[in-house]
């Protein structure tokens, strides 16, 4: 079953003194995701960007693996940020940069993407466990983000709870999905055919739906004007 959803650092886990938070689902997830994105990133080079990195741990995990990547994590919570920055810090990790303030629902996402302080074109985003917990319009924005700045070979890679031809994939996330929209009308989990529309608006198109672990998955999209 999907994570419930809470806003890190208020979940009665510890708080470390430096700031850093710790996410349960971390724990569980970050190996099984990380199967899945090294299948793409191993022996690679350039920009990654995590957008919404909560507690800051997954890029940390990501960024060990990968040398040769630069990986810039983002958020918007200022908590989320400050726990980021405290990961970064802790792990002394010279391919990890401080974390920059997206803003999802603008499709600019943030200044940093254009004044030349921020990543180049990206080789790929990662984005796990946001869509289902914000507006349709930071969906909007996510794909339209990917679209603009990833490099002709890029990938976007979402994982959560998805639906598909409008049902769902097992009746913990028909639950769960009923929990989001009694907290936010505007949330819910999102079915990959809205997504693939989104994308196609985009200029990027699902190559790869990957299983994972409690009911979740990877949707992988890629540039459509990547060569085969």
């Amino acid at each position: 079953m999907a994570e419930f959803v809470v806003e890190f650092g208020k979940d009665g886990r510890p708080v470390e003194p430096d700031g850093r938070l710790d996410a349960a689902a971390f724990h569980r997830n970050h190996a099984p995701i990380w199967a899945v994105l090294e299948q793409f990133l191993a022996g690679k080079s350039g920009d990654v960007l995590e957008a919404g990195s909560g507690t800051g741990q997954h890029v940390v995990h990501f960024a060990t693996h990968t040398p040769d990547i630069i990986w810039w994590p983002s958020d918007l919570n200022e908590r989320h940020i400050a726990s980021i920055e405290a990961w970064r810090a802790h792990a002394a990790l010279p391919n990890i940069r401080p974390p920059l303030r997206v803003d999802l629902s603008d499709p600019a996402w943030c200044p940093q993407m254009h004044d030349g302080s921020g990543p180049g074109e990206l080789l790929a985003v990662f984005c796990a466990n946001v869509i289902h917990i914000a507006p349709w319009r930071v969906a909007e924005g996510l794909f339209a983000g990917a679209g603009r700045y990833l490099r002709s070979d890029g990938r976007l890679f979402l994982y959560g709870p998805f639906k598909r031809d409008g049902k769902h994939t097992a009746m913990s996330n028909a639950v769960f999905d009923t929990s989001l929209r009694e907290q936010d009308a505007e949330w819910g989990v999102r079915d990959i055919g809205d997504l693939e529309k989104l994308a196609a608006g985009a200029g990027v198109a699902l190559i790869e739906a990957v299983q994972m672990p409690a009911n979740n998955m990877i949707l992988a999209f890629q540039r459509s004007d990547a060569s085969a």
